[in-house]
């Protein structure tokens, strides 16, 4: 499944927007989800179900901590993603 890392950005955004109740425009890469968007440790865990959910991908916990801005995410999504 060839996913571009845009795709990727564009699902992470209003996942977040969604559950977060925040505009998608506020959400950029260097969005960081505690510190800009007060997402808490359970927000994270949803974000990185659906993730795994959508593109068949796991994500270790160990992996999950160092994930703190949108771009962390979309990297690692995309680096996960069979080209």
């Amino acid at each position: 499944m060839a996913v571009s890392r845009e795709e990727v950005m564009e699902k992470v955004r209003e996942h977040l927007a969604s559950e977060l109740e925040v505009p998608v425009g506020d959400i950029s890469g260097s969005t960081r989800f505690r510190e800009d968007l007060d997402a808490d440790s359970l927000d994270l865990y949803e974000l990185v179900m659906e993730l795994e959910d959508t593109y068949g991908i796991k994500v270790s916990e160990e992996e999950a901590s160092r994930i703190e801005t949108v771009d962390n995410a979309v990297d690692f999504v995309a680096a996960q993603i069979p080209a």
